[in-house]
Formats: structure tokens, C-alpha cells, sequence
């Protein structure tokens, strides 16, 4: 038997039946108890930094769903990063972004409440705490205190098996996006219409999109690349990652069976693939053609965005090409309003021709040729005008034709 005590001298005595030992009392500073009750989540990120990140994830936070959780940013503080997820269910974003963390954990934040907050701080420091149900956000004079959501209702990040990937060129799959998707249809009832149809052969990457009205094909060289991909990709998802700040060389567009997974740096975005088959436009693109004019790309933007300002879609603009006279009368004329004519200089290889084109369609094309020159080839009035960018620009965009009264 033995007693164990300590005493006012700082020492500690052992009683025993044999013998007394006394000995001397380390003094309490160099004990560390750990709290383990739970402090929460708190981290500190630069304003900037925090705000750029909430607008990437902001594109994937649902806003109609009845899942509560859905409305919110998922954030995670783990050694130096957070991680910030947000998902509709259909599309998954998840951003890494480095943080002062000082104490690790996961938290569901409202991510509109957020992001309108963080728009109207100051350039400092922001730093976040959680209690009980809440998060305290503060930024040099000013502070929040939000309701969070449960971390645990939050769906996981989807796990995704690529088995076909290819990288390109940032600046490349940027352009190549805003020249095509611009044209795909907002009708859902055609899913397949709403996508661009995305592949590859080789040593060469093309996107098309179209809306049946208009179809756009853009096609550049990537050297590298491999052939036999394939996949139609929302283009309202496609235009969201192309218009993010250039900050890498290349992404990354990697596909599963019903899903695609683009990575850009330390962001990556899932969404679903669309299903169908993709309209076989080739078919609507004549080999051959009647009548070729040649137009200054700039000069052509300017007369039709001239003649547009009294156009309509009852009264379109049309294209009166004059071989002998080596010009194109552009005119417009409207009921309700009055008539323009624009008179353009071009070479023309072919017959004198006319044909009409819904306005806005015909400038949504031009301002995607970048070249100097633009060709228009036609075969007849009825039949589709094709744009073509000069030179090696690989560009093609077809408008049908609307009928001359």
C-alpha cells in the first residue's frame, strides 16, 4: 500500500510501509493539457484571394433546390488551404485557395449572403470563427455573424474514373469556346443542342455548336494531342470555365462515361455529359459554291451593325452582291421604323447574287473572325451563306437564310 500526495514545498511524498520518499515538484508551466472540446473553425484569407474564389464556386451553387445545403459554399480549413466546393447536383466545382488556418474544420456557409459580403469589404485581412450553428466573419471594421448549415448534409465531391483525357492550351480552349458557343441553343427540350460536340484527330482539336438556325466550327492544331476524343458538353458550363482569369498554360478535359472533369490549376469542375447524338452537320456544308465575296472584316462588322440599328426579325438585312460593280449593297428596311443601305466594296468569284440574314446572327459570327478578311460563299437565296475567316484560321460559321419577300 502506498499514498501519493503533494505538499505546499513542492514536493511530492510517497508513503509507503517501508520507507518515505520525498521528491521535488516540477512546477506547473511545463505542463500542456489538451481542450478537446470543440473550438470550431477559424482561418484567415485575403480578401481578394477570397473573393475570386467564392465567384468561381458561386457558378455551381443551386439556388432552387429543395436541399437547404445546396444554397451553400462548402468550405474546408486543413494545414494551409481551404477547400471551397460548391454542386447542383448536376455540376460539382471545387477550389483550393492558401489560407492562415488556426484551427482546422469544415463549414456550410449561405453562398449569395457570402459573396454579396465579401464584394463590399474592404482590401484586408478576413477572418472567419464558427460557433454553435454560426460563423462571425470580420474584416478590418466591420463584422458579420451568419447562420451556417450542417457540414455533414453537404454531398461528397464526386469521385470521377477518367479514362480518356487531353490537354490543351488555355488561351486556345478559351477562343476556340467563345467563338462557338455563342450559338448553342437555350431550347432544353433538345438537350443535345444546348451542348458543343468536342473532338479531336490528329494533331488537331475542333469544336462545333449549333442552334439550327446557325452553326459555328472552329478547328486548330494542338500538337500532341491524341485522337478518338469525343463529347457534346454543356456550353453554358464550357463558356463559365473559359471565362476565368488566366493564371496556367494549359487544362485539362478528361471524360468518364457520363461525366466530364475539366482541371485548371487548383480548380477542378465536374459536370454531366450530355447524351445524344449530335446532328450530322457536315451534311450542310456544300463543297462547292456559286458566288465568293470578299469583304474587310471590320468594314463588314460596322455596316451591318449600322443597318441593324433598324432591322428586326421581320425585316432582316440583306446582302444585294454585284459582280460587275465589284461592291455589296447591305439594306434593311422596316414598317415600323424606316430603312438603311450600306455600300461595301468587295471581290466577288462568281454570279451577282442576293440573300437575307437575320442581323444579329450574321454580327455574332463576324465578331468571331479575327482575321483581316472574312469570305461569304452562297448558292442561292435559299440555301445557307457560309462565313469564312481568311487565311489559316480555321473558322467556319453557316446562318440560313431567311426568305426575300
Amino acid at each position: 500500500m502506498a499514498l501519493f500526495g503533494f505538499f505546499p514545498n513542492s514536493t511530492a511524498l510517497i508513503i509507503t510501509t517501508i520507507l518515505i520518499i520525498s521528491i521535488p515538484r516540477f512546477p506547473d508551466s511545463i505542463y500542456t493539457f489538451t481542450d478537446r472540446r470543440d473550438r470550431g473553425v477559424r482561418f484567415n484569407i485575403n480578401k481578394s484571394e477570397l473573393l475570386n474564389a467564392l465567384t468561381i464556386v458561386s457558378k455551381a451553387a443551386s439556388s432552387r433546390s429543395t436541399l437547404p445545403v445546396l444554397s451553400g459554399v462548402y468550405v474546408k480549413a486543413q494545414e494551409s488551404n481551404l477547400v471551397m466546393q460548391t454542386t447542383d447536383l448536376e455540376r460539382s466545382i471545387r477550389y483550393t485557395v492558401p489560407a492562415l488556418i488556426e484551427e482546422e474544420g469544415s463549414i456550410v456557409i449561405p453562398e449569395k449572403l457570402l459573396l454579396d459580403i465579401v464584394k463590399q469589404l474592404p482590401e484586408a485581412a478576413v477572418g472567419f470563427e464558427t460557433q454553435e450553428g454560426t460563423v462571425s466573419v470580420s474584416c478590418d471594421k466591420s463584422s458579420f455573424v451568419l447562420k451556417t448549415l450542417d457540414p455533414n448534409d453537404f454531398p461528397e465531391f464526386p469521385v470521377v474514373d477518367v479514362d480518356n483525357r487531353i490537354s490543351v492550351p488555355f488561351d486556345t480552349f478559351c477562343h476556340m469556346i467563345k467563338r462557338v458557343a455563342k450559338v448553342v441553343s437555350k431550347d432544353q427540350s433538345r438537350a443535345v443542342l444546348t451542348g458543343v460536340l468536342i473532338s479531336t484527330s490528329e494533331q488537331s482539336l475542333k469544336m462545333v455548336a449549333t442552334d439550327s438556325y446557325r452553326l459555328a466550327v472552329s478547328e486548330t492544331e494542338v500538337q500532341g494531342i491524341e485522337e478518338g476524343f469525343e463529347a457534346i458538353v454543356s456550353g453554358a458550363f464550357l463558356q463559365e470555365v473559359a471565362s476565368l482569369p488566366k493564371i496556367g498554360d494549359s487544362i485539362e478535359i478528361g471524360l468518364s462515361e457520363n461525366q466530364v472533369v475539366l482541371t485548371y490549376q487548383s480548380m477542378v469542375f465536374i459536370n454531366r455529359r450530355i447524351e445524344g447524338n449530335f446532328p450530322n452537320y457536315k451534311q450542310l456544308i456544300p463543297a462547292t459554291y456559286v458566288t465568293k465575296s470578299y469583304f474587310a472584316t471590320q468594314d463588314l462588322i460596322t455596316a451591318v451593325k449600322r443597318v441593324g440599328l433598324v432591322s428586326s426579325l421581320s425585316s432582316p438585312i440583306k446582302f444585294d452582291i454585284n459582280e460587275a460593280a465589284k461592291n455589296a449593297i447591305i439594306n434593311t428596311t422596316s414598317q415600323d421604323v424606316g430603312s438603311a443601305e450600306e455600300i461595301l466594296p468587295c471581290e466577288v468569284d462568281g454570279e451577282s447574287t442576293q440573300i437575307a440574314f437575320n442581323h444579329q446572327y450574321v454580327l455574332d459570327g463576324l465578331m468571331s473572325i479575327s482575321t483581316p478578311q472574312v469570305f461569304l460563299e452562297t448558292q442561292s437565296p435559299l440555301k445557307p451563306g457560309i462565313f469564312k475567316a481568311a487565311g489559316e484560321d480555321k473558322f467556319l460559321y453557316l446562318v440560313m437564310p431567311v426568305r426575300i419577300a
